[in-house]
This record gives C-alpha cells, sequence and structure tokens, in this order.
C-alpha cells in the first residue's frame, strides 16, 4: 500500500464511519477499486483514528459523564441511585452507554466465527448495503408518522431503549449494516429527538471501536508498512471522522437520512451486480 492509498482509505474509513453508509463495507469496497493490500491490522488502524476523533468531538460530555458514573456508584449505598439517574442528564447517558454497550458485546463474542465469514463475501456486503437502507428509510418513515409524538430527551430515554439501540449496534458488526446508521434509526424508532439520537449513537460507538481495537492492537505492530503510511493514514482517519461527526449533528437536525439510504441500495446494488459477474 503507498502513501496517497493510505490517506485515500483513511478518509474512506473516517467519513463512512460516522456518515450511515457502514464502514466496514467501504473498507471492504475501497482495496479492490484501488487495487491496494489492506489488512485487517490497517484497519485497526483507522479504527483507533476514528475513536481518537469522536472522543476529541465529545470530550466534554465524556469528561462529565466519567466523574457523573462513578458519583453514581456512591449513590448506590446511600439509597438515591435511582432518584439521581432521573435528575442528572449525565448520570443517566452514562448508564445508558454501559447498558447500550451490552448486546454488541455479547454478540461479537457469540457469534465472531459468523460475522467474521461474512466479510470474504462481497455479495453479501452488498446485500447488507441495501438492508441499511430499507433500516434508514425505515426510520424516517416511522418518525414521519409519529410527528405528532413529543420526540423524548435525555431522561424519558429508558434503559430498554438503550438495550434495542445496543441490539441494532451488535448487528451492525456485520459488513455493510452501518452502525452509525442503524444505531441513529434505532435511536429514531425508540422515539428520541433527532440531535439526541446522533449524539447517543456516538458515543455508544466508543466503547465498541475502543474494545476492537484494543482486541487488534497486536496486529498493528506486525503490520509491514512504513512509518509514512502509517501516520498519513492515522491522520486522515482522524481528520475526516471529526468533519463526520460534526457534519451528522448539525445535519441530523433539520434533514432526512433517505439520501443516505438512497446511496446505501445505489452501492449495495451495484457490488452484488458486479460480484456475480452479471455486467
Amino acid at each position: 500500500m503507498d502513501i496517497i492509498q493510505a490517506i485515500i482509505m483513511g478518509i474512506v474509513q473516517g467519513l463512512t464511519e460516522f456518515l450511515p453508509v457502514s464502514s466496514s463495507a467501504h473498507l471492504v469496497l475501497t482495496p479492490e477499486l484501488l487495487g491496494a493490500k489492506s489488512s485487517l491490522a490497517f484497519d485497526t488502524l483507522l479504527h483507533a483514528g476514528t475513536l481518537v476523533a469522536v472522543i476529541g468531538y465529545f470530550w466534554k460530555d465524556i469528561t462529565s459523564m466519567i466523574k457523573s458514573f462513578v458519583s453514581s456508584l456512591l449513590d448506590i449505598p446511600r439509597g438515591k441511585f435511582k432518584e439521581e439517574l432521573t435528575e442528572d442528564p449525565y448520570k443517566r447517558l452514562a448508564w445508558l452507554v454501559v447498558v447500550g454497550t451490552i448486546p454488541a458485546g455479547l454478540m461479537g463474542v457469540l457469534f465472531k466465527s459468523e460475522f467474521e465469514a461474512l466479510f470474504d463475501s462481497v455479495t453479501m456486503v452488498g446485500f447488507f448495503l441495501l438492508v441499511t437502507g430499507v433500516i434508514l428509510w425505515s426510520s424516517e418513515w416511522i418518525t414521519k408518522k409519529n410527528s405528532d409524538k413529543k420526540s423524548k430527551d435525555i431522561k424519558e430515554v429508558s434503559f430498554t431503549n438503550s438495550l434495542v439501540i445496543g441490539v441494532f449496534q451488535g448487528f451492525a458488526i456485520a459488513p455493510g449494516i452501518s452502525r452509525s446508521g442503524s444505531t441513529i434509526a434505532a435511536g429514531l424508532f425508540s422515539g428520541l429527538e433527532r440531535k439526541l439520537a446522533a449524539r447517543y449513537s456516538f458515543l455508544l460507538s466508543i466503547p465498541a471501536i475502543l474494545g476492537a481495537t484494543l482486541i487488534q492492537a497486536k496486529d498493528i505492530v506486525t503490520f509491514d508498512a512504513n512509518t509514512e503510511v502509517l501516520v498519513l493514514g492515522f491522520l486522515a482517519a482522524v481528520i475526516s471522522s471529526y468533519l463526520a461527526v460534526k457534519f451528522m449533528m448539525g445535519y441530523i437536525q433539520k434533514h432526512s437520512l433517505n439520501i443516505f439510504a438512497i446511496y446505501c441500495w445505489i452501492v449495495g446494488a451495484l457490488t452484488i451486480i458486479l460480484s456475480m459477474g452479471i455486467i
């Protein structure tokens, strides 16, 4: 892999991690288009870049959540845990992220080999991109149908809601199912306010990306590439990820996700057609 290919891969990973179009699908498809030889180790490095970006963007939220989480543990012996979760939005948000992380963790452990096998099939990547499009379109359809109902703020989001969103994140381990798209959509299905759905989705990504990065970190050391390739690919992922998060936090408030659904359908259909040699 040369420097230009590494930068392109970093940009693609960064943008598609937080735009609802599936980064895993694009990490499978992009090397094919570039004629580049990627690896799990390089993909892991790019994911580390996206982790740095999302932590940087939500740094104030994260520090407040950590402090509130520790404080909430002290509320338990005082018998004020439930009361404080209702009163303190950061305590509630911290616990919602903890609970929402559980389904993906369990699914990743229990079905690791099944999910990994899917990465070997470009046709399945295309199929799951079509599924992502359906999820995004359906979330907007349901949101429009329920437009007369008041959206939930953070104090109204239940642990059941977080588990449902967490299950959607678990399915996004499959290449082609967008993690950000499925979790934002699940948030909209659950009645969350649009900006909150995106904010929760991105915060929920942090333990998921961190866990995956730590598991594969040893492979980065053994990746056969020069320093410039690694550094520039990483920086490209950091910068593009940060811009993608910032864009989505603004976009989601006033715009539909349908344009991303259409994109997923087009790319998914083309992927299936090309992989099957139809054209």
